[in-house]
């Protein structure tokens, strides 16, 4: 693995432990070996023990006194509750975006969503889920509403960890594309309510997918007790 410098240490260990929770090297429960961690990345446990702290923030890890770090096991419960206040919140981001956007605006978000359709064609999951966030992202910043933007991205690296897990399941794919095409048919009629209710049914969707996931896993192996 490549070494890190010392002028990004922090954040950059922040973004690789953030990144292996993601991608699944580290899973929900599991205890985060901190000596691993450090000689992986080359660095002493000073910085590793504050990225932990500010993902503990984030709700990604869970620091038990005496125990160590875990990799937090959010009740379904609160991961609904997440998903639905991000709803709200995006379809917002959609309706101010669908208001305020020009035709350069809508220009981008076309070129974007292009590129959801390649990537979709081709099924590449990852290329997909990248270019998501990007449209997410720039939906958000033509919004204009600064409060707004604060209260989302206080959430978002949370809920990225779980928009990436629910495109796997079967037909969830399909199901998404099918959203982004009804929310980019809302934003080229300028139609505000329309962009807001596709927008709110697309992150309510991936919810749903993501507790099938989670469901289907829990019964196959049984729920692990919370460390």
């Amino acid at each position: 693995m490549q070494k890190i410098r010392a002028t990004t240490l922090h954040q950059e260990i922040v973004s690789r432990i953030r990144k292996m929770i993601q991608k699944g090297t580290l899973v929900r429960g599991q205890k985060v070996n901190e000596k691993d961690l450090c000689k992986s990345m080359g660095v002493s446990r000073t910085p590793v023990r504050e990225a932990l702290r500010q993902l503990t923030s984030e709700g990604l890890i869970q620091l038990i006194p005496h125990r160590g770090a875990f990799v937090s096991q959010p009740r379904m419960e609160e991961i609904s509750d997440l998903f639905e206040v991000m709803s709200v919140l995006e379809g917002t981001c959609a309706r101010l975006a669908a208001t305020h956007m020009t035709d350069k605006d809508l220009s981008r978000i076309e070129d974007l969503h292009n590129d959801l359709e390649t990537h979709y064609r081709n099924r590449d999951h990852e290329a997909y889920l990248k270019t998501n966030q990007d449209v997410h992202g720039f939906i958000q910043e033509l919004n204009g509403n600064r409060v707004l933007n604060d209260v989302i991205n206080g959430l978002r690296q949370k809920i990225l960890l779980y928009r990436q897990k629910q495109l796997y399941q079967p037909e969830r794919f399909d199901q998404s594309i099918q959203e982004h095409r009804n929310l980019l048919g809302a934003f080229r009629t300028r139609d505000p309510e329309s962009a807001e209710s596709s927008m709110k049914h697309h992150l309510l969707m991936q919810c749903r997918a993501l507790v099938g996931l989670y469901a289907n896993k829990e019964a196959g192996e049984g729920r692990k007790p919370a460390p």
